[in-house]
């Protein structure tokens, strides 16, 4: 009976240290995910594209509906548009990471870019290449808002 306790006792150890291990690495594996999207959000803040270069890969591509029509932009074309210093309203400017789903070497983040004129929803696909995280893909909803003026 004293070795059958013993047992217990020790494969309860083992379950629960291979949980708590488990649940480290998705934590961990989570928050190097959420590196890029912070680089994202802090090149939206500065208006500075060295910030959206180290968040997106090379080859991605942004993708969105325009007036009911499919659209890309190659993620070289989107970060040559940064203007190098922030939006002259950035103190109204919300943005946050909503979300972050990590699978393996894939991650799925959701942005909310919450602006005085529109409200953006941002899907970034996300793979770990060569060790680090990075944005492979953009697909983005986007709401207008009434402003004062219209």
């Amino acid at each position: 009976m004293k070795k059958l306790a013993v047992f217990s006792f020790v494969l309860l150890a083992v379950v629960v240290c291979y949980q708590s291990g488990t649940a480290l690495a998705k934590h961990y594996e989570e928050e190097a995910a959420k590196k890029p999207l912070m680089s994202y959000l802090k090149g939206h803040e500065t208006g500075k594209a060295e910030y959206m270069k180290a968040a997106f890969h090379t080859e991605g591509k942004l993708m969105y509906m325009r007036d009911g029509k499919f659209t890309t932009i190659e993620f070289a074309d989107y970060i040559g548009r940064m203007r190098g210093k922030p939006a002259a309203d950035e103190a109204d400017r919300k943005r946050y990471i909503e979300s972050v789903d990590v699978s393996g070497d894939a991650a799925v983040g959701k942005i909310i870019l919450d602006y005085p004129g529109a409200r953006f929803v941002d899907y970034m696909t996300l793979l770990k290449i060569d060790g680090e995280w990075k944005i492979v893909n953009k697909a983005f909803y986007i709401e207008r808002k009434k402003t004062d003026k219209e």
